[in-house]
């Protein structure tokens, strides 16, 4: 039942993005810097951390609404949400190494993947 609630939210929230983002950059035409993605990013984590912080201080959400919302939907919306709860809670945490370990490989591997898959398909199809 929660991989279908994570794949709902997961569809709702990539529609989403898609919809904002496209806002965004349809309204900032005169720039190229990627705005829609920079809002959905922003907003995402925004919407990670209040949720995540409400589960944690109230139990607000049943495990259930946390895969179609947190996982699902937010997934959906951007993994940049994922990616920042999951380092805030390793501070959180007392792993201030692990969360400055894990910003430094996801920057440097993400940013290596996008140039290597670049590159790779540069190579391949001349």
């Amino acid at each position: 039942m929660n991989a279908l609630l994570v794949g709902v939210g997961g569809f709702a929230g990539s529609v989403l993005r898609y919809w904002l983002s496209s806002l965004a950059h349809e309204r900032a035409a005169r720039t190229s810097f990627p705005i829609g993605t920079l809002l959905v990013n922003v907003l995402g984590c925004l919407a990670v951390g209040a949720l995540t912080q409400l589960v944690e201080d109230r139990g607000f959400l049943r495990p259930e609404a946390r895969a179609l919302l947190i996982v699902g939907f937010l997934g959906g919306f951007t993994t940049m949400s994922t990616f920042a709860n999951e380092t805030m809670t390793a501070i959180k945490d007392g792993a201030a190494w692990l969360s400055f370990l894990n910003v430094a490989l996801t920057l440097g591997l993400c940013l290596g993947a996008v140039w290597g898959g670049r590159t790779l398909v540069q190579l391949v199809w001349r």
